[in-house]
């Protein structure tokens, strides 16, 4: 006669304590976390830089915020249309392959956008660009 002792089942793996610990790495890191702050990056012409280099260096950037009430602000002055456009037209006069930026907010509507790249386009700027940081809520 032999005893047959039950076979113990096998230890299951479970990926909830993990999932836990990975779910509070998430939430602490989103909180601590600090956002972009578009004003620190520097808005100066490749050739003022320290670094010099042989090849020709690209145009300068101008960026311009669009808040939430739909008025454009450039290097921390807000403008209407007609001064943007002159102050565009001017940079396109100073150098033709000016970069423009356009960073506009997620609560600005879309219409005034479209007037800021309007008032681009009539000054001349060929060289346009539309960042979107933040999602529309």
């Amino acid at each position: 006669m032999t005893l047959n002792r039950p076979i113990r089942p096998r230890g299951l793996i479970s990926l909830v304590p993990m999932i836990d610990v990975m779910l509070i790495l998430l939430v602490f890191f989103m909180v601590t976390s600090t956002y972009l702050n578009l004003d620190m990056i520097p808005a100066v012409k490749p050739s003022e830089g320290a670094a010099s280099s042989t090849t020709p260096a690209p145009a300068g950037t101008l960026m311009i915020r669009l808040g939430a009430d739909g008025v454009p602000v450039l290097r921390g002055t807000a403008l209407d249309q007609d001064t943007l456009r002159a102050t565009l037209a001017s940079a396109i006069v100073e150098e033709p392959l000016t970069q423009v930026v356009i960073l506009p907010s997620g609560a600005a509507q879309t219409q005034a956008l479209i007037t800021v790249m309007d008032s681009a386009a009539l000054a001349g700027v060929t060289r346009l660009r539309v960042l979107r940081l933040e999602a529309a809520q």
